[in-house]
């Protein structure tokens, strides 16, 4: 099993920016993928990028060219740079990585509030 801890969340006015962590430890399956995903209220959580191996990187169509997914392998962290952050980016942000077996690990969340 996976442990995941998440870091960086907090309140930022539109157009700030933001910087997530998350750090795996526990089990020492070679992790596959990595990503970000974030549930606002009343809304289903959804996908925001992620990244397999060090450089294949997939985003939402509403974070591109504003957010960047980058992984340390030697430290089993991703982290999400959030540029120009906007009043819909607000919600809880989870960490997820998935072992080679596919097998998936959910971090508790942590709120970004985008508001003036």
């Amino acid at each position: 099993q996976v442990q995941l801890v998440e870091s960086g969340g907090g309140l930022v006015q539109p157009g700030g920016s933001l910087r997530l962590s998350c750090a795996a430890s526990g089990s020492r399956i070679m992790i596959r993928i990595m990503g970000w995903y974030r549930q606002a209220p009343g809304k289903e959580r959804e996908l925001v990028a992620t990244i397999a191996g060090s450089s294949t990187t997939n985003y939402a169509d509403s974070v591109k060219g504003r957010f960047t997914i980058s992984r340390d392998n030697s430290k089993r962290t991703v982290y999400l740079q959030m540029n120009s952050l906007k009043p819909e980016d607000t919600a809880v942000y989870f960490c997820n990585v998935q072992n080679v077996f596919g097998l998936d690990s959910w971090g508790q969340g942590t709120q970004v509030t985008v508001s003036s």
